[in-house]
C-alpha cells in the first residue's frame, strides 16, 4: 500500500515539476551553523536529487537562532535545526513550524578541552570536579549545544549558572578561536570544529559524547503549517530528495566524502576523514527520516533538566510524518 501512494504521489506531485526543464523551484533553507552533521542536506544539492524533484534548494547560514525565525518571517521556507528550538518559536504562534523530516537523528555536540586538559574520569564526581569554576564557550542561549552542557553540569549536580562561566557565543563557528586564543577553557561543537581544533593542537579530543543519548531529534527540517497545508506537493518533493540522500550518504562514503570536500574545501584530508569517520561511528544520521516519539522525547527532556524548559510537549503538534510515510516502503 505504501509503495503505491508513493508512486502515486511522485507522479501526482513530481511530474508538473519536472516538465518544464530548467524550471525548478526556487527554496530556502536556512542553517544555524555549517555543520558535517547536514550532509544528507548538502549532498541532495550536489548530487541533484532536489533537482530530480523540480526544486532549486539553496542553504543559507542564520547565525544567533534567526534560522528559526527565518521561517516564521517567511524568508526561509525551512530550517534544518531541533525540535526545542520550534517548539520555543511555537509559543503563541498560530502557524507552528512542524517537522516533516529527519536529519541528524542524535545530539551532535561533544565537548573538549583546551590542550592539557581533560577530566580524572567520566565519573559524575570527576566530571564535576573537571567542570567546576571552567569558563565553557556553550554557545548562544537556548540553542542546542548550550542546552546539552547545562543539562550535563545539572546531570553531575552543579549549578550551570553559579559553578561554572558559560559563554554564550551566538556564531558556533567561532568556538575553534576563541579557545586558540585563552577565552575559554572547554568547549562544545560539532564537526567541523573539532578535526580543525585536534589537528591544529588546540584542544583534546572530546571526553564528552552527545550522540551516546541514543536517538535525539537534533536535526530536523522544519516548515510552517500553513506550507503543509497550502503546498504539500514542495513538502512532498523535498522529503522525498532528502530521503534519497540519507540513503546515499549512509550507503556509498565516497559519495559523502565527495559532497564533504566540496562544502569544507578547507579541512584538511585528515580532518575530513576524522569527520566521517566521527559521524559514520556515531550513527549521526537518520537511516530513513523518521522523526520517533523517542528522539523527541529524549531531546525535549534534554531541554527540561536543562532548566530552559518547564512545560508540556506534544509530539502530534510537533511532527508530520505524512511525506515520509507515503514513500517508506518494506522490501519484499
Amino acid at each position: 500500500m505504501h509503495k503505491l501512494l508513493c508512486l502515486l504521489l511522485a507522479l501526482t506531485l513530481s511530474v508538473p515539476f519536472a516538465m518544464a526543464e530548467g524550471e525548478l523551484k526556487p527554496i530556502t533553507v536556512a542553517e544555524p551553523v555549517h555543520l558535517i552533521g547536514y550532509l544528507p542536506l548538502y549532498a541532495a544539492i550536489h548530487e541533484g536529487y532536489f533537482a530530480e524533484e523540480g526544486l532549486d534548494v539553496s542553504v543559507v547560514q542564520a547565525t544567533g537562532g534567526t534560522h528559526v525565525t527565518a521561517v516564521v518571517s517567511g524568508d526561509a521556507f525551512a530550517a534544518i535545526g531541533g525540535v526545542d528550538s520550534y517548539n520555543f518559536a511555537n509559543v503563541g504562534n498560530e502557524d507552528p513550524i512542524i517537522a516533516i523530516v529527519n536529519c541528524v537523528n542524535r545530539a551532535n555536540v561533544y565537548l573538549f578541552a583546551r590542550k592539557g586538559l581533560a577530566p580524572a574520569s567520566v565519573s559524575d564526581e570527576d566530571m564535576a570536579a573537571f567542570l567546576k569554576d571552567k569558563i565553557i564557550i556553550a554557545g548562544r542561549y537556548g540553542g542546542s549545544p548550550n542546552v546539552l552542557t547545562r543539562y550535563l553540569a545539572k546531570s553531575v549536580g552543579l549549578d550551570p549558572e553559579t559553578d561554572m562561566t558559560l559563554l554564550e557565543n551566538a556564531d558556533a563557528s567561532t568556538v575553534t578561536a576563541m579557545l586558540q586564543y585563552g577565552q575559554g577553557d572547554i568547549g562544545n561543537g560539532g564537526e567541523p570544529q573539532i578535526s580543525e581544533g585536534v589537528t591544529a593542537g588546540i584542544f583534546e579530543e572530546p571526553f564528552v559524547k552527545f550522540p551516546d543519548l541514543g536517538d535525539y531529534a537534533y536535526s530536523v527540517i522544519g516548515v510552517k503549517a500553513s506550507a503543509i497545508e497550502n503546498d504539500p506537493e514542495t513538502c512532498a518533493a523535498f522529503v522525498r530528495a532528502m530521503l534519497k540522500a540519507l540513503k546515499a550518504v549512509q550507503e556509498d562514503r565516497t559519495l559523502a566524502e565527495r559532497v564533504l570536500l566540496l562544502e569544507f574545501p578547507t579541512l584538511t584530508e585528515e580532518g575530513r576523514k576524522a569527520a566521517l569517520d566521527r559521524a559514520y561511528e556515531d550513527q549521526l544520521w537518520s537511516p530513513d527520516g523518521v522523526i520517533s516519539r523517542e528522539a523527541v522525547d529524549t531531546c525535549m527532556k534534554v531541554v527540561s533538566i536543562s532548566g530552559l524548559f518547564d512545560g508540556d510537549w506534544d509530539y502530534d503538534r510537533m511532527v508530520d510524518l505524512q511525506f515520509v510515510e507515503a514513500c517508506t516502503t518494506t522490501e519484499p
